[in-house]
């Protein structure tokens, strides 16, 4: 979400709701240091992209993801030193299917099946919620990108504003739902990849911005079809971006300046991911409007640690992106 999301009340009646709101989120733990290191440092050149860099998420250890709103804009971020640059392709700029139209990109996520974003609404028509995933070919050249399917979730989720809705996706692989017990919401049994013909290796975890709620999804992958598999609280009134750590099994749930900062992991418990942990932002991040948050490989661990990105969203001090650490295991 842009930062222009904000409207004009009372800044005392704000302090107050955002107090109440994020001192005890839904079924997490009080709240502990950052747990890697308290460093953080630019990781982008200046005035690269500008406002409304949001989602993020590693392809490999060189190669990281970038979604962007305003307008809907994918980057193929590379290595550059300690910095990550755009592509010789720079940004491209996204469609729907039919070639038509400005997807919000929210969220990001490179999966075996393809390059997925969430998206809030068509920027053609800013003040209609149109909530839907789109999916992109990641090894595309070309500037300009149709998606190769698209999934609308608008009438499956809560009635949102339309700059509330979908802001964070992630996907956890069915060898790990499985091997955890994961449960099924929809029979009421343990989760059976089988069920669900088409969709996939894994499932896709979209976060509402509006309400802090995750929803589970088996998304066909020709498009169109899906069915919602489970739907969970994600630590927070609102969630901003999700990561899906595969070398401790934890999900990560990230807030912006409206929760300080802070992230939330969840893990499965008797089949539900619920809040494991709560953590403050690191000690040297400002409270900056992070939406897009993203974990390294386990294989770039160097010394006990692996490199964690932020997306800032309000480009503060002209950088978008910002780098710390958490440790490898």
């Amino acid at each position: 979400m842009s930062p222009f999301r904000r409207t004009a009340i009372s800044t005392a009646v704000v302090a107050v709701l955002i107090s109440s709101l994020v001192s005890a989120p839904s079924g997490a733990a009080s709240r502990s240091a950052w747990p890697g290191g308290s460093a953080v440092s630019v990781a982008d050149g200046k005035n690269v992209f500008g406002e409304n860099l949001s989602g993020l998420s590693f392809e490999s250890p060189d190669v990281l993801w970038a979604a962007k709103n305003g307008p809907g804009t994918l980057y193929r971020l590379v290595r550059d030193g300690a910095l990550w640059k755009p592509d010789s392709v720079g940004g491209r700029t996204l469609n729907y299917r039919d070639g038509s139209g400005d997807p919000d990109a929210e969220g990001v996520v490179r999966t075996p099946d393809g390059l997925l974003v969430a998206t809030e609404r068509d920027g053609d028509d800013s003040d209609t919620s149109l909530a839907k995933v789109l999916r992109y070919d990641p090894k595309s050249t070309a500037k300009s990108l149709n998606a190769t399917a698209e999934w609308d979730l608008t009438d499956d989720l809560p009635e949102v504003d339309a700059n509330s809705g979908p802001e964070a996706i992630s996907w956890i692989p069915d060898a790990f739902l499985t091997a955890k017990g994961f449960r099924d919401e929809r029979t009421k049994a343990a989760y059976n990849p089988s069920s669900y013909p088409n969709h996939g290796t894994g499932l896709y975890f979209v976060g509402l911005e509006d309400n802090g709620t995750v929803y589970a999804y088996a998304l066909n992958r020709s498009g169109g079809s899906f069915t919602r598999v489970a739907t969970f609280p994600g630590g927070f009134p609102a969630i901003m971006d999700l990561e899906f750590d595969p070398e401790t099994g934890l999900l990560w749930s990230t807030c912006d300046d409206t929760c300080q900062g802070r992230s939330a992991t969840l893990s499965i418990t008797a089949g539900k991911f619920t809040v494991a942990k709560t953590y403050d932002r690191p000690a040297q991040m400002p409270d900056y409007n992070n939406e897009g948050f993203a974990i390294a490989p386990p294989s770039t661990c160097t010394s006990g640690r692996k490199q964690t990105v932020w997306a800032d969203d309000g480009n503060d001090g002209g950088h978008a992106l910002r780098t710390g650490s958490l440790p490898c295991t």
